[in-house]
């Protein structure tokens, strides 16, 4: 159960040192979603290995490429993470050669195809203006359920307002037990793919300055 109180966690802009602790905490909170039990095949051996390894080079070329990262730490742990494509950037990790070539090596040509096509999906729903995007984001199991979540992505909109060109930040699920949280944090669903036998939800919040902006 949630507790009734929750001590409020350091917001931090993480660079690469904090790399092995962001691969832990996103496999934790990757392995048991929809979307990457089927982009991975989880059916098959060795599926664990493959998030572990996908999870491992999204944040290795992340880093690599100097790209944003906001965690939530607490007493130093590292509960929460959203790694963070700016408006300019996008979801260029998958256009990485190299990027590829591991994937290929660690995950196969199927799980890498399957999420390379998850991509481009997810791209082709984006507004079409600037956005932030999130291409991964979780918070810790065991953190979970205590407000932790409301607290990273309140300072990721505040974080993400900052850039005058940006006109909010678009994430996607195929988790249905998100579904609410998501619209109650004041995403609104700009699109739906289907991923396999996975329905996946595309969501867009608008920058807080823009919507302050409409409303004077």
């Amino acid at each position: 159960m949630p507790e009734s109180s929750t001590a409020v966690a350091e917001v931090r802009l993480l660079d690469g040192g904090y790399g092995r602790e962001a691969c832990s905490l996103l496999y934790h909170a990757y392995r048991h979603e929809p979307t990457f039990g089927y982009l991975l095949e989880a059916e098959r051996p060795g599926y664990e290995h493959r998030v572990r390894a996908t999870v491992r080079e999204l944040v290795k070329q992340h880093f690599f490429q100097e790209l944003p990262a906001l965690g939530l730490l607490l007493e130093d742990r590292l509960i929460g993470i959203a790694l963070i494509a700016p408006p300019q950037r996008r979801l260029g990790i998958t256009e990485s050669w190299a990027w590829r070539m591991r994937m290929l090596l660690s995950t196969g040509f199927r799980c890498t195809r399957r999420y390379l096509d998850y991509h481009e999906a997810v791209l082709a729903c984006l507004p079409s203006g600037q956005v932030h995007v999130l291409p991964l984001l979780g918070i810790h199991p065991q953190f979970q359920g205590k407000h932790y979540g409301e607290q990273l992505l309140e300072a990721l909109h505040n974080w993400c307002a900052e850039d005058a060109h940006s006109e909010g930040v678009v994430l996607d699920t195929g988790n249905p037990r998100y579904l609410e949280f998501y619209t109650r944090q004041g995403y609104e669903e700009i699109g739906q793919i289907a991923i396999g036998p996975v329905l996946e939800h595309v969501f867009f919040h608008s920058n807080p300055q823009r919507v302050v902006a409409a409303r004077a």
